[in-house]
């Protein structure tokens, strides 16, 4: 949908083809007893200039949109590991980075780490002064798994088992052992240490992402322009022309259809997941000759996650709505977080699907997940309600459940794996009139601040390739760029402490000396 808005914006005649039954988000998804239910729960952190002026332009009030920031906490089998508070708070003062985030801790949080523990941090904030030198230098990290460098830049043990593998499991959904040291530093750096307030998140105040922002935006887009949306459609084939120099159209068959139609296009933007990017260009002999890029897609991988929401008879109070839960051994070495809806949302009975609401809604999420698959529903909710969750606040243990639903997605996110950098999907690929867009895409000159697998970035991405279609004559006349706001400067301090690691390691290049550590 950023990519349509773009688009439109520019005069374009708009086709969205979605596998989804209403990519517009207008009708709910709902549980077969006609409660709500959402895949995953999105947090919206500090540094989303994009999606806040997004709902600013839609005309959406903050509080109809978004909770208060809240703390989070992080749970293990030996209790709270860990509180993260709200670092924007007036009761903290303002300081550089990480200066901030350490005071704030110190003074109103609760952290079982020792100080030593604590202060190992520091290797990996040279670490990402580091990644940052040059793409070579990028892709030389990337090829080592973050567990080795956590090793090599001195991280503690305890460090790493019992915060950063817990924030990785439930960040890039992958423990260190199986995740690129370059994306788990780009994770932990935007998210965490950039800035004092960088770890400051907010949710939804009702409803779903779908019904409270892509629903809007679907209208607003919708009656701009000339789109059409298809729904319950998949995509063939990607066609090209004669000599494979542009894509000529699109192939495609929606649900319940004999025939595929062929849509001819003057321009294509592929806004698709690793295994949707599979498919298409598995399914298209001559762009994959054509697009060499786009075909080494097919070495990606995917993560099996689970989304389960339990409705329970009493409601259970915790110290944050947002929660971090690791180690236990019933997750089976996946991560997992649970969310206490009933504390989010101001609608009590939308929680409910309009009925009386009895306790709390909890929303809980399991990454990493390929092990709990072979679990049943039943099972599943049993490990939480027996283990996981009283294991963290033990009044979970009287309440009952009234109603549950699980889903579970094989493959359904993106595996940052050692080595994957360059067969992540280009932003422009070799075929001009073809640009792809999504938070696993490669932006390049376009790259943005926001990292991982974040809505800021996959919105941003879609504005960027509609922006490289008018910049590069795609869209013939039609030249306008949609603005994209950047994230936050880096402080000065790092700004300084990356121009001198720079200077140092340009001069140990032709020695062979810069950054032994990685090959």
């Amino acid at each position: 949908w950023a990519a349509c808005k773009a688009l439109v914006a520019n005069g374009c005649r708009v086709t969205l083809l979605d596998s989804l039954p209403d990519p517009s988000g207008g009708r709910p998804f709902l549980t077969p007893t006609g409660k709500p239910f959402e895949v995953g729960q999105r947090g919206f952190w500090r540094d989303y200039p994009n999606i806040e002026r997004l709902v600013q332009d839609l005309g959406l009030p903050d509080r109809a949109v978004w909770s208060d920031f809240t703390p989070s906490q992080f749970w293990s089998p030996n209790g709270l590991e860990a509180t993260a508070p709200v670092f924007g708070s007036a009761e903290f003062p303002q300081l550089p980075s990480p200066l901030g985030q350490v005071v704030a801790i110190s003074r109103n949080s609760v952290m079982q780490l020792p100080v030593a523990d604590r202060a190992s941090l520091a290797g990996l904030l040279y670490a990402y002064l580091d990644i940052t030198r040059d793409e070579a230098t990028f892709e030389r990290y990337d090829r080592m798994t973050a567990h080795d460098l956590f090793i090599r830049m001195g991280l503690t043990k305890r460090l790493v088992d019992d915060f950063i593998r817990p924030t990785l499991l439930v960040g890039l959904f992958k423990p260190p052992e199986e995740v690129s040291a370059a994306v788990a530093i780009e994770l932990l750096y935007f998210f965490c240490l950039a800035h004092q307030t960088s770890f400051d998140v907010r949710w939804l105040s009702g409803g779903t992402v779908a019904q409270t922002l892509i629903n809007p935006l679907a209208k607003q887009v919708t009656a701009a322009g000339d789109v059409t949306v298809r729904g319950h459609t998949r995509v063939e084939e990607v066609a090209l022309s004669a000599d494979g120099g542009r894509v000529a159209g699109v192939k495609y068959r929606q649900a319940g259809q004999q025939e595929s139609v062929l849509l001819e296009v003057d321009a294509c933007v592929l806004a698709l997941g690793v295994k949707g990017m599979k498919g298409v260009v598995g399914a298209s002999a001559s762009l994959a000759r054509h697009c060499p890029e786009l075909a080494r897609t097919s070495a990606l991988n995917g993560i099996d996650v689970m989304a389960c929401r339990i409705w329970l008879d009493r409601y259970v109070a915790t110290e944050a709505p947002s929660n971090v839960i690791g180690r236990f051994p019933g997750l089976r070495g996946a991560g997992g977080t649970f969310f206490m809806l009933d504390q989010l949302h101001t609608d009590q009975a939308a929680l409910w699907g309009g009925g009386d609401p009895q306790g709390s809604v909890l929303a809980c999420d399991f990454y990493n997940a390929s092990a709990l698959n072979t679990l049943s529903n039943e099972d599943i909710v049993d490990l939480l309600m027996k283990e996981l969750l009283p294991g963290a606040v033990p009044a979970f243990s009287q309440a009952q459940v009234v109603d549950s639903f699980v889903q579970r997605f094989p493959g359904g996110v993106t595996w940052f794996s050692p080595g994957s950098y360059r067969n992540r999907p280009p932003l422009a690929t070799s075929i001009p009139n073809l640009v792809c867009a999504g938070d696993l895409v490669r932006m390049g000159e376009r790259e943005h601040g926001s990292k991982g697998l974040c809505q800021e970035r996959a919105y941003v991405s879609g504005l960027e390739a509609a922006n490289l279609l008018a910049r590069n004559g795609a869209l013939g006349r039609h030249q306008a760029q949609h603005p994209v706001l950047p994230v936050r400067e880096d402080e000065p301090q790092v700004t300084l402490a990356r121009d001198l690691n720079r200077f140092i390691m340009e001069g140990l290049k032709p020695l062979g000396l810069d950054s032994p550590w990685v090959r």
